[in-house]
């Protein structure tokens, strides 16, 4: 009986240690084909950024879809100085391609307005 139980023991652990990685890779962002999804619920008035280094003449495209409208930028910082190259108000959606100007880090930045709001969707990154 204590073989048996020592063998049970060994299997679970030995499953355990076969999955640990997989499950661990099934969390990861997808990057692997070149884009990072996103996800995410904001409160009223709160707003989430995704942001990357990307380099003169580069380009990046996105997408996005809300289930009520947000405010929805893309911008980058210089000392105190913030820069839009894309600004749109009370969107639920929005996509194309982002061609940086300059090398900079560049933020996709949403801002709910009065009422909790869903976004998904994802941005190319390299």
């Amino acid at each position: 009986m204590r073989r048996m139980l020592a063998y049970d023991s060994m299997k679970r652990l030995l499953a355990a240690l076969v999955l640990a990685p997989c499950l661990a890779l099934a969390q990861a962002p997808a990057k692997a084909d070149g884009w990072k999804p996103f996800n995410f619920t904001l409160e009223p008035k709160k707003v989430h950024e995704e942001c990357q280094r990307i380099e003169a003449g580069e380009k990046r495209r996105y997408s996005w879809k809300s289930d009520v409208p947000v405010d929805f930028n893309i911008h980058y910082h210089e000392g105190d100085k913030v820069h839009f190259p894309v600004k749109r108000d009370a969107m639920r959606g929005d996509g194309g391609t982002f061609a940086a100007k300059g090398g900079e880090d560049y933020c996709w930045m949403w801002t709910a307005k009065n009422a909790p709001v869903k976004v998904e969707g994802r941005v190319e990154v390299k």
